[in-house]
């Protein structure tokens, strides 16, 4: 196991350096335009351009990374990604902040999918499921650790937004100078969102839900931690608190999951969220209570990603498996671009501190419709669970080929969906061109 991380060490290195550099973006942009005297639901319109982006960014991913290699294509983007934050604070406009996260989406899923390719090329496929788990270890630390940067500058000066810059800057040099082989990516395969609702409903149910509960938690939570009367290192523990019961809930919610049916653990698992949620309001930032139920809810909210993800893998064929991730990542990101702006709207028209509400609101919408679906269908046996439960974060489909089992590996191999994008296949020329650029990097990089 040591040997098999060593050798994918590099990109576990960039991967934390990036990750701190991108927690910490978020949780202070957030706080900079409450500072800013934005309203709730321009907030709202800032943080779901990001998602915007992101939906934009995974067309355009994998064609350019093919094109480019992955070396620079991970440095041109991480470049934008630096410079982006930085011109947060050069032009501090509400209007132009949603065109830099807009850019900022595009990029970094850009910088995820180079990431979770190179793993996926550097790892046999009976080590996958390891190097996965380090993976999502990797990106939940890295996101629990950046949150406590804050402490450095509570007043979230220029500070902060240089730290953020200088990290994804930083997070070139373990990519640039590792010698590992670039792997190929291969053509893509697609799947239409009725044959997925058709398969699993709850599953594109709860990707949708979860993408609306989950971007209003990362576009609006710190805001709603300052309206309560929090300071901004309070804030920093606040979202950590989240990161890390998410953290600490998934493997045994999971695991639950893999012994029932799964449609009955997402009731469950929503139910609970909805109700540490609505204990929230109650409760807003008197003693520890907040910080102990923002991290109940994250150890609920948190999972149901990945179980909806897991049940949708029950029901797909060997050959429709990353085209089915890519269908869900679809439904997580439309319902991440929607969370912050109707929340925000809420937040400003009602009460700021009715965010964990609208949180509940969504769980419980969830929890109502898997209901019902159990109610009209029958009742599945464990024994017929396709695929054992898997730790995860929103993330590119990419990473679903790091899946633990031999015969996942071999299922997934050739196969690097986007959603419901089918690249025309390249010339013979242009094929061969590719294939140079990726097995002979620029000599500075290789070196």
């Amino acid at each position: 196991m040591i040997p098999m991380i060593s050798q994918v060490g590099a990109l576990l290195v960039g991967v934390s350096i990036f990750i701190l550099g991108v927690g910490l973006l978020n949780t202070i942009l957030a706080l900079r335009a409450n500072l800013e005297g934005y309203s709730d639901f321009i907030i709202g319109l800032i943080m779901s351009c990001y998602f915007v982006g992101f939906f934009i960014g995974t067309y355009v991913a994998l064609p350019l990374v093919k094109r480019m290699g992955h070396i620079r294509a991970f440095a041109a983007c991480a470049s934008v990604a630096s410079a982006c934050v930085l011109l947060h604070q050069l032009v501090v406009d509400p209007f132009v902040w949603m065109g830099i996260r807009v850019l900022t989406g595009i990029a970094l899923v850009i910088l995820y999918t180079v990431i979770e390719s190179w793993l996926n090329g550097q790892t046999p496929a009976e080590h996958r499921g390891k190097v996965f788990a380090v993976y999502m270890s990797v990106n939940l630390g890295s996101l629990a650790l950046a949150q406590q940067l804050l402490r450095l500058d509570p007043t979230i000066t220029f500070t902060l937004f240089a730290l953020s810059s200088v990290l994804l800057s930083l997070s070139l040099v373990p990519i640039t100078w590792t010698r590992m082989q670039q792997p190929q990516i291969n053509n893509v395969s697609k799947i239409e969102l009725k044959q997925l609702w058709r398969k699993a409903p709850v599953a594109v149910t709860a990707a949708f839900v979860s993408g609306i509960s989950m971007g209003a938690f990362w576009g609006l939570a710190p805001s709603y931690a300052v309206h309560t009367g929090m300071s901004n290192t309070q804030v920093a523990s606040f979202i950590t608190c989240a990161v890390l019961g998410g953290a600490a809930c998934q493997i045994p919610l999971g695991r639950l999951s893999d012994k029932q049916d799964r449609r009955l653990v997402m009731m469950l698992i929503c139910i609970f969220a909805s109700l540490f949620a609505g204990a929230l309001i109650a409760v807003g930032s008197n003693g520890y209570g907040p910080f102990a139920l923002i991290a109940a809810f994250g150890g609920m909210a948190f999972a149901v990603y990945p179980v909806a993800m897991a049940h949708m893998v029950d029901h797909l064929e060997p050959g429709d498996m990353l085209a089915g991730g890519s269908g869900m990542l679809l439904l997580h990101g439309i319902g991440a671009m929607l969370g912050p702006t109707v929340a925000g709207q809420l937040m400003q028209f009602l009460q700021p501190s009715y965010l964990p509400g609208f949180w509940a609101a969504a769980h419980l919408l969830l929890a109502l419709t898997a209901g019902w679906i159990l109610y009209t269908n029958r009742k599945e046996d464990p024994e017929e669970h396709a695929a054992d439960f898997v730790p995860m974060v929103r993330t590119t489909p990419t990473a679903l080929e790091m899946l633990p089992g031999e015969e996942q590996g071999e299922l997934f191999e050739g196969q690097v969906p986007v959603w419901g994008h089918e690249p025309e296949a390249d010339t013979e020329a242009e094929a061969g061109n590719d294939a140079d650029a990726d097995d002979n990097p620029p000599k500075a990089a290789a070196q």
